[in-house]
Order: C-alpha cells, then sequence, then structure tokens
C-alpha cells in the first residue's frame, strides 16, 4: 500500500477499516430490526431507545478512531503498563461502587442513564500491557519460569477480578491471550495439560468421576502395553480386554471391571519399572492422580458449590434432556427456531415475525445473531462470519508484516479476543457452548462494546500507519 494513504498521517490499511466499518453498519441495521415496529418507527436519534444510543455510540467511536489516529504510535507502548494499572482500579472500584445488573456488579452507572463496564476496556488495557511486556528485550517466555509466570499474571489478575462480579464470560476472554503466547513462543506443553485438564473438568460435569478415572487406567495401560515389543500383539490383546469390559459394563458390573482393569495397569507398571522405564510410570501416575482430582472436583463443585440457576447453564450445554424446556432450554430452543426460520435468503429485512415478537431474549445483545439468521437467512449469516474471519485474518496479515515486536503482540492479542468472543457468541445462539452473555464483536448493542472493539481496532490501525518507522 502507497506510504501516501493516511491514517493520522500514513500508511491507514484500507481493507481493515472497511471490514470494520461493515460490520458496524451490518450491527446498526440488526439493532435497527429489533426495536422496528412499523405503527411507530424508533427515531435513530431517540437516546431513549436503543437504536437512538447505538447510533450516539457509533459516533462516540468514530471520535476514538480520530484520536487514536493523532496519538503518537509510541504512547500506546510508553504507557502500557499506567493504562492497564486504570483498568486494575476500574475493576476493583466497580465492585465497590459499581451497580448489579442481572446479578452480576460490573457497570458503573453515569450520567444520563448510560452505564460503563470497565472489563470491555481491561481487555485493551491487558493487551498493550501483555504486549509491552512480551516486547521487552530480555523477556523470554519459551524457557524463563519467571517471565512465563509474569506473562499469566497479566491476564489472570484481570480475569480474577472479572470473575468476582461475577461476569463468567467476559473472564473466559481473557483466555485469548493464550493464543498471543503461542505465537511468541509458550510451550505447546502448557496447551496440550490446559486442553486434556479441561476436558477431564467437563467429562466430570457429566459422568461418575470413576468412570473416568476407569477410562484413564485404561488408556494409561494401552501406552503402557505399547511401549513393549511385539505392539501388534498388545494392541489385540486391549481390543479383547475393551470388549469384554464394555461387555461386563453391560451387564452391570463396573465394580468388577474397575478391578481387573486396575490389576492389569499395575502388572503392567510392575514390568515397565523393572524394566527402567520408571520416568514413563511416574508421568502415567501422575495422570491419574490429578485426572482423578479434577474428575472428583469438577463433580463436587457442580453438585454442591453452583447455585441451581449455573448447573443449569451447564446442563443446557452439556446435558440438554436433563432441562426444562420452558425454563433453562428456552432460550436456546427459541434462538435455533428463529435462526432455522430463516431458511436460505430470510425472510427480509424488518420481516422477521419471531423478532418483532420478541421470541428470544436479549436479541439486540446477546442474542443478535439470531435477528441475522431469520431476516437473512443463511445467506446473511454466512456472510456475516465471512466479514468476521476476513476481519480476523486480514489483522494476522497486519501483525506478520510489522517491524515492531510490540505491534506484532499486540496485533495478536486484538485478533485472539475477537476471534474468542465471536466463537463464543454464535456458539451459544446455536447451543454449541454455554451461555454466558458476551457480545458479537462490532454488532451487539452495547456503547461499552463497541468503543471498547473500536478502540482495539483504533491502535492496532495507528501502530499499523507506523510500521516503516517502529
Amino acid at each position: 500500500m502507497s506510504r501516501r494513504d493516511n491514517y493520522g498521517g500514513i500508511n491507514v490499511d484500507w481493507m481493515t477499516f472497511m471490514l470494520y466499518f461493515a460490520l458496524i453498519v451490518v450491527g446498526w441495521m440488526m439493532i435497527y430490526a429489533v426495536g422496528y415496529k412499523e405503527e411507530n418507527p424508533s427515531s435513530i436519534f431517540d437516546l431513549s431507545s436503543n437504536i437512538g444510543k447505538q447510533t450516539l455510540f457509533l459516533g462516540l467511536s468514530f471520535i476514538v478512531l480520530f484520536l487514536t489516529s493523532i496519538i503518537d504510535w509510541k504512547f500506546w507502548r510508553t504507557f502500557a503498563y499506567p493504562i492497564f494499572g486504570f483498568a486494575m482500579v476500574l475493576l476493583l472500584g466497580v465492585l465497590i461502587f459499581g451497580i448489579k445488573i442481572k446479578g452480576a456488579t460490573s457497570w458503573y452507572r453515569l450520567p444520563g442513564g448510560f452505564t460503563l463496564q470497565p472489563a470491555e476496556f481491561a481487555k485493551f488495557a491487558t493487551c498493550l500491557a501483555l504486549s509491552a511486556f512480551l516486547s521487552t528485550y530480555n523477556t523470554n517466555i519459551r524457557t524463563l519460569l519467571r517471565h512465563q509466570i509474569i506473562a499469566f499474571s497479566l491476564f489472570l489478575f484481570p480475569m480474577f477480578l472479572i470473575l468476582l462480579q461475577p461476569d463468567a464470560g467476559s473472564a473466559i476472554v481473557f483466555t485469548s491471550f493464550l493464543i498471543m503466547l503461542y505465537r511468541e513462543g509458550l510451550s505447546p506443553n502448557f496447551y496440550i495439560v490446559g486442553a486434556v485438564a479441561a476436558m477431564l473438568l467437563i467429562m466430570g460435569l457429566v459422568f461418575d468421576p470413576l468412570f473416568i478415572i476407569l477410562g484413564l487406567i485404561m488408556v494409561s495401560t494401552l501406552i503402557l502395553m505399547m511401549s513393549l515389543k511385539n505392539k501388534i500383539y498388545w494392541f489385540v490383546s486391549f481390543v479383547v480386554l475393551l470388549a469384554a469390559s464394555l461387555f461386563m459394563l453391560a451387564q452391570d458390573l463396573f465394580s468388577l471391571v474397575l478391578i481387573i482393569n486396575t490389576s492389569i495397569f499395575l502388572i503392567f507398571t510392575a514390568i515397565l519399572w523393572q524394566r527402567r522405564k520408571s520416568g514413563l510410570v511416574l508421568r502415567l501416575f501422575t495422570l491419574l492422580i490429578i485426572g482423578g482430582i479434577l474428575a472428583f472436583s469438577a463433580n463436587y463443585g457442580f453438585n454442591n458449590l453452583l447455585k441451581p440457576h449455573q448447573q443449569d447453564r451447564m446442563n443446557v450445554w452439556l446435558q440438554p434432556s436433563k432441562c426444562d424446556p420452558q425454563g433453562s432450554l428456552y432460550n436456546v430452543i427459541q434462538s435455533k427456531m428463529t435462526i432455522g426460520s430463516g431458511g436460505f435468503k430470510g425472510k427480509g429485512y424488518l420481516e422477521g415475525t419471531m423478532t418483532k415478537l420478541n421470541y428470544v431474549p436479549e436479541q439486540s445483545t446477546d442474542f443478535i445473531f439470531c435477528v441475522i439468521g431469520e431476516e437473512q437467512g443463511f445467506i446473511g449469516s454466512f456472510g456475516v462470519i465471512a466479514l468476521i474471519s476476513l476481519l480476523l485474518y486480514r489483522i494476522i496479515v497486519l501483525a506478520e508484516r510489522q517491524r515492531s515486536d510490540f505491534s506484532r503482540h499486540y496485533a495478536y492479542g486484538v485478533a485472539g479476543i475477537l476471534f474468542i468472543h465471536s466463537f463464543i457468541n454464535i456458539g451459544m445462539t446455536m447451543g454449541l457452548v454455554p451461555i454466558i452473555g458476551i457480545p458479537l464483536p462490532f454488532i451487539s448493542y452495547g456503547g461499552s462494546s463497541i468503543l471498547g472493539f473500536t478502540l482495539l481496532i483504533g491502535v492496532l490501525l495507528k501502530l499499523d500507519s507506523n510500521r516503516f518507522t517502529a
């Protein structure tokens, strides 16, 4: 791109800007559709309506874009930590001075009936701080444990403060910074261990922990068998053992299956220990112990610590057959029906019958994708997903062409935040992930969210525009 194209002076990436602009226009139109009434259309300048407020928010967003274009790009690197500190003060303050909405103390009340959610700006501040830390010349998260601890603390601390509100949805978004850390060299072992731990925790919510332990014992036994000679012979033996175990389980002989498999596992651990393969044996025992603890902890916490409505949210995702179709499962059922009713082409803009009848709660925020599905159908839904995907791809392209480490780290942080937000929001409207209530970037109604996302994009455009001078 020519250096004469500029954003506050130099090198604007117009493709990123146009994708951002297209998404906010789509969002504005969908929010208008949610509140549209044929007999009394809402004025786009009526601040008592959602569309009026969103129009104001979009105006403020363009002011944010202008401000980021005139602020020197070095400002964000220099003041990353003070900005992060200020954001943490806001998160602490909201616990004391904030107002409670839908069970979470996550907002400050502002004059004129507006609210401010500091968690949205904490994502931006954390992205800056983590980028600044990783770009320090002596930082090495590949091998230095101290630097790994600092990097994790920078996003786990705001995540912890947000969980105190409690707002699990916004807190989960902070795990997106793992994408940035992976790009910058964090060992894949962290992700493997994390994925296994998450899988065991989720399984502990659904299955009896003893079944999970049995599964771990069988997997460990297979690994031990395959470490011996004649691997085909031992694999066939394991298949026979598995078939016999399944037959006995069908006969409700769980205790016998557990005893047999545990005994076989112990026999093979003794054999391998004698053959000086103690390292493998110790790793498998560690897996069994930690896996058992995670499974029992998840099961105990789910049944004894979570409140009934929190249990329902998890069951909607993992065990919908246990949920009341007229209760906790209602939102997901209505959401799927609304999206499906649009068919291939959709019912047409402002023609969404289920949208007008407010079948799905929170249509302008958490479930705005339902409006897109009903009115624009598969074509419109695919188009929005394509726009988001193109924006993510473009951000990665911007990240990889940066000369400054800080700019590259920041770009990957932005990409991670947008990806997690989009994946979870769209996924929960289809029942693929738990309903945790986070906005669809640039499309959902909300001043804090649109300003926060705009700030992320605005600073990214500014950093990219100066990549030749970084």
